[in-house]
């Protein structure tokens, strides 16, 4: 398994949370609370990367 780091921007308004990645064109995601968040953004950078191994092979 290889492991990154990447930039994650998590920014709050009166709806929740929503965050991105500015490394990563596209990729970005938003949820209620904190935590949730965050688990939709590790999903979010997962998947991201899994379609660019499609192309890359």
């Amino acid at each position: 398994m290889i492991k990154m780091k990447t930039s994650i921007v998590i920014e709050k308004d009166e709806y929740g949370y929503y965050a991105f990645c500015p490394e990563m064109k596209g990729c970005h995601t938003q949820g209620d609370l904190l935590d949730e968040v965050l688990a939709n953004m590790k999903e979010a950078v997962e998947l991201y990367v899994e379609t660019l191994s499609k192309w890359i092979l």
